[in-house]
């Protein structure tokens, strides 16, 4: 079964648990990373990486030591990132869950990492698991690094991630399908809902 056919069932079942009916396109996944500094992120992790096209451009983009952990829920999708990713000695292929993402980078040595993408439906996400995700992701994100969020709804969710960091901006995507585009934020707030 190949990634999209892999994604729509996964969408059909699942409905917004799943972020998207269809893998990023190379294009979206290149526009939700563009905000990152590559030559000084040595440690980046990823959420909700589905089959790993964004994964595929962060391993493309960063440096050869830098060590890139691709979260994702889904023993599925697990399955699928492992095989694709196994000759690719800086990505780890991780399956856990956000709410538990200091003690992920605990595990394996870390207390914070200089980046985050994030490919998840955070704006499905009921108001509780997203602020566990935000004040989660305020713990681990190094200070001054970037976040990323992916999206197929443009400029829909600014005032949801302006609520949990400082400086949000939008980068829009049209030559995806559909149109979508990613919110590049920085300077968590203090407090998750401040």
């Amino acid at each position: 079964m190949n990634d999209f056919t892999l994604f729509l069932k996964k969408f059909i079942r699942h409905g917004t648990a799943i972020a998207s009916l269809a893998p990023s396109s190379r294009k979206l996944s290149l526009a939700t990373v563009a905000n990152i500094d590559w030559a000084n992120t040595h440690t980046l992790l990823e959420l909700g990486a589905g089959t790993g096209p964004i994964t595929a451009v962060i391993a493309e983009k960063a440096r050869p030591d830098c060590r890139i952990m691709a979260l994702e829920r889904d023993p599925d999708f697990v399955e699928r990132m492992k095989v694709r990713f196994a000759n690719v000695p800086n990505v780890e292929v991780i399956q856990g869950d956000v709410r538990n993402l200091p003690e992920i980078l605990a595990e394996r040595g870390l207390e914070s990492v200089d980046a985050v993408v994030s490919g998840l439906p955070i704006p499905s996400f009921p108001p509780d698991l997203q602020e566990a995700l935000f004040d989660n992701v305020r713990k681990v994100l190094k200070p001054g690094g970037p976040f990323s969020q992916i999206t197929e709804m443009p400029w829909v969710y600014l005032r949801l991630y302006r609520k949990y960091f400082d400086n949000v901006r939008f980068r829009f995507e049209p030559r995806n399908l559909p149109p979508a585009g990613a919110y590049h934020c920085s300077g968590p707030k203090a407090s998750v809902g401040a």
